[in-house]
């Protein structure tokens, strides 16, 4: 049976601050605040739509737990029941480092949540600080410990390339995050987008942000350390918009980022059999993975098959149903040239 999120958007509703980078309608699409009748249309539209799927309701889209609290229960009242009657699995929702405490998270556990994911975006306090979010990396940490410690599954998300960090910064964000031993992560790379004040600092020129070539390469690297932690990325990437599309000011977005990320893992994964099988140049080389991989090695548009043409090698790709999802096995040709 797949998982599935009932998504139930919760825009900018609550949260204290405006962060460099927000323009909560423009990356949801939604400028309208959801009501009880809201949760019970998307739950009826899911489950008519969908079948063997085990749902989660999700309210993310906002700071869940900093809304008005009577207005936050009365939406946690209407999801409840579907928990109650074994509709859904629970509730998963997001929200602030800094918005979380016993009290809230009594109130969460008395009605069926189960997962609950923090918007940490850096664990740099000086980059938190350059783009106001209003919280410290040691709130993050403080509120994981917290939300572990009353059985919450517990999400982490983060975001690459803001203003003020750097390839070094968000490696160590995805170290501190591997710490914290979450069960979830999400990797957004950030999208400069209008109405926001990283936009102002982008048309100044202060922000310069990263490129989608250099965003592959870092969120692959970060991708694979999570996966080598056991930490499952449920999310790289934001999710498609009409409404993102048109605010965006420098396109560095792409709705298969993930894929792209997975294609560079398995081109480096290659590179990597190759320089330690010895196998030489002018090799028809034959690339054992797993069926669900076959893509991820060819990449978009084959561009792995012609980066490694290029480098000087022919491929033959073979399905091997042993394989995990990234591993692949490399055999050269006898007869390559020496």
């Amino acid at each position: 049976m797949k998982h599935g999120n009932i998504s139930v958007f919760v825009p900018h509703n609550g949260c204290p601050h405006q962060c460099s980078f927000c323009d909560q309608r423009s990356i949801t699409g939604v400028r309208y605040q959801p009501s009880e009748k809201d949760v019970d249309e998307a739950v009826e539209k899911a489950l008519g739509s969908a079948k063997n799927y085990d749902f989660e309701i999700a309210f993310f889209g906002g700071s869940f737990t900093a809304i008005d609290r009577s207005y936050m229960e009365r939406l946690l009242r209407a999801a409840y029941k579907y928990v109650e009657n074994n509709t859904v699995r629970g509730i998963r929702l997001s929200t602030r480092p800094d918005a979380i405490d016993s009290d809230v998270l009594e109130t969460l556990k008395k009605y069926g949540v189960t997962s609950i994911e923090l918007g940490a975006q850096s664990m740099s306090d000086e980059v938190l600080e350059a783009n106001r979010r209003g919280h410290t990396a040691g709130d993050v940490k403080n509120a994981s410990v917290l939300i572990k410690s009353f059985g919450f599954s517990l999400g982490l998300q983060m975001m690459t390339g803001l203003y003020g960090s750097d390839f070094e910064k968000d490696v160590f964000t995805a170290k501190e995050i591997i710490k914290l031993k979450p069960d979830t992560v999400r990797i957004y790379p950030t999208v400069t987008i209008e109405n926001t004040r990283l936009a102002q600092l982008y048309r100044s020129g202060e922000y310069k942000p990263c490129g989608l070539n250099e965003s592959v390469n870092l969120c692959a690297l970060l991708l694979k350390m999570f996966l080598e932690n056991n930490i499952e990325v449920i999310r790289l990437g934001l999710h498609y918009s009409e409404e993102l599309e048109r605010q965006m000011l420098f396109n560095n977005y792409h709705p298969a980022f993930r894929e792209l990320c997975e294609s560079k893992i398995m081109l480096d994964e290659f590179l990597r059999c190759v320089d330690t099988g010895g196998i030489k140049k002018g090799s028809t080389a034959e690339v054992f993975v797993n069926p669900r991989s076959v893509s991820k090695v060819v990449g978009q548009n084959r561009e792995n098959i012609k980066k490694i043409n290029e480098l000087g090698f022919d491929v033959r790709i073979r399905q091997d149903k042993s394989k995990a999802p990234y591993e692949i096995g490399v055999l050269g040709d006898v007869n390559a040239e020496k």
